[in-house]
């Protein structure tokens, strides 16, 4: 049985199978073909015979933690180069990707959503809400397991995207729409239900940058079709187990009198948006540019929904809170001819990443004074240079909380430290449920992550 390899984490001078996830070509094929309930064939590790635990646990999980994995000198993707254009036709002929090498500058498709959490798509482990749309984009290109945003909420994470600033750094700031603009293309916005319009009217003349926006996944999530609704009508989402109001639950609160009726609704408003992003996909089809456009989907932040007793974003507290369900967004990179295919990344990237990959995709320097680095190697399928090892930590500012992650352990800081503070051991403790913050046990690495805050804050502020 030919297999295809989805992910090798190389460690060393040379890339090697240290983790390599596999999935059959008739697995995926006989996935492909399945109906949007159906999610993708459980991944496994090829190189010891041990099987991967699934990224998540049903719907209950959370996001990409790959806590028991040992941490690589730097990550390499391959797989099998597959057209976009046969994944988003139906087919599975396994063609090579574009014959013709694409212009140096594409169009770009942003999928800048708000509130919605990597968990909840199929191509993250989901297996209750339907997104088969998304979820065959990510199979043309390459997804970011750990994807954090600076800040969990969406107005001040739509800057950091678009700038690349913290939301500690004041003073003008250069937006991608200015780059882009300054090198030709045609800036827009437009919501997700209007954006295969937009798409429509374009030509292979002029390259645009078309960011999409929805705001249906925010509560109370109205205007949402009714067919979308009665997917879910009879739904009980056995997997999800929502935690007891919290006394400190502030926005989204009322949502939490009906928990399973109101996740309903999202995952409604979800599943309309997923049908909204393939009308997008298939305009870009019609119109010939599918070779010629980088694609990309993400979210300014996720939401709660019910978990840790709270239900928006990082508002969904007093104080306000910086658990994974909030930070944890997605990220898919879909580009033809040089974003592999069927490929998955595990290193922890930020949403200050963002603008400054994008400006090296397209060839032009970023904006000065940026804390976050280009992750194009890992998209694109190659090994980062041995003197360049990734970042081990990610770090998050909203209001008087700041956070830093890494992938055994997350820090939450208050006031500086005067508190209240968070400390979770996520090899035990991936829900975050026991704040750790007083044992002593931790000293050490509560400290070195509490100075990892210091110097970003010191070196990214003002």
């Amino acid at each position: 049985m030919r297999e295809l390899a989805l992910v090798i984490a190389g460690v060393g001078a040379k890339p090697r199978f240290g983790l390599a996830t596999v999935l059959s070509q008739e697995a995926l094929a006989g996935w492909v073909g399945r109906g949007p309930s159906q999610t993708p064939p459980a991944y496994t590790v090829s190189s010891s015979g041990a099987r991967l635990p699934p990224l998540f646990l049903g719907s209950l999980a959370l996001p990409a933690l790959t806590h028991a994995l040992p941490r690589p000198a730097y990550t390499y993707s391959s797989s099998m180069p597959i057209s976009r254009r046969h994944f988003f036709l139906g087919s599975l002929a396994l063609p090579a990707f574009a014959a013709k090498k694409p212009p140096a500058r594409p169009n770009l498709l942003l999928f800048l959503v708000d509130d919605l959490p990597a968990w909840a798509l199929g191509c993250y482990g989901n297996k209750e809400i339907r997104t088969p749309n998304i979820d065959r984009l990510s199979q043309t290109g390459t997804h970011f397991l750990n994807h954090f945003v600076c800040t969990p909420a969406a107005g001040p994470s739509r800057a950091t995207f678009l700038t690349g600033r913290t939301p500690m750094q004041t003073g003008a700031a250069t937006s991608l729409d200015k780059i882009l603009g300054d090198l030709g293309y045609e800036i827009h916005t437009e919501d997700a239900s209007a954006a295969s319009g937009f798409i429509g009217r374009q030509t292979a003349a002029k390259q645009f940058f078309l960011t999409v926006t929805s705001s249906k996944l925010s509560a109370p999530y109205d205007g949402v079709a009714q067919k979308y609704r009665d997917l879910y009508a009879k739904a009980t989402f056995e997997g999800y187990v929502p935690d007891p109001v919290s006394a400190n639950a502030r926005a989204g609160k009322e949502m939490l009198t009906d928990i399973v009726g109101n996740v309903r609704k999202f995952a409604a408003a979800l599943s309309e948006l997923d049908d909204q992003v393939a009308a997008a996909l298939a305009a870009i089809n019609q119109k010939g540019l599918l070779d010629n456009t980088l694609i990309v989907f993400s979210s300014t932040c996720g939401s709660l929904l019910g978990r840790h007793g709270l239900w928006d974003s990082g508002d969904a507290s007093d104080p306000v809170n910086m658990y994974d369900e909030a930070v944890g967004t997605p990220m898919i990179w879909s580009w033809a001819g040089r974003v592999p295919a069927l490929a998955t990344q595990v290193e922890l990237v930020s949403s200050y990443d963002f603008a400054p990959t994008v400006c090296n995709a397209l060839g032009t320097p970023p904006p000065g004074g940026l804390c976050g680095r280009s992750y194009l190697l890992m998209a694109t399928g190659k090994p980062l240079p041995k003197k360049q090892r990734w970042r081990s930590t990610v770090c998050g500012h909203y209001q008087n909380t700041d956070m830093a992650r890494e992938e055994h352990y997350k820090v939450v800081l208050r006031d500086g430290g005067k508190g209240p503070n968070e400390f979770y051991d996520l090899n035990s403790d991936p829900r975050e449920k026991v704040n750790q913050t007083d044992n002593d046990q931790y000293v050490s690495i509560k400290t070195s992550l509490s100075a990892e805050i210091a110097k970003w804050k010191q070196q990214y502020s003002g």
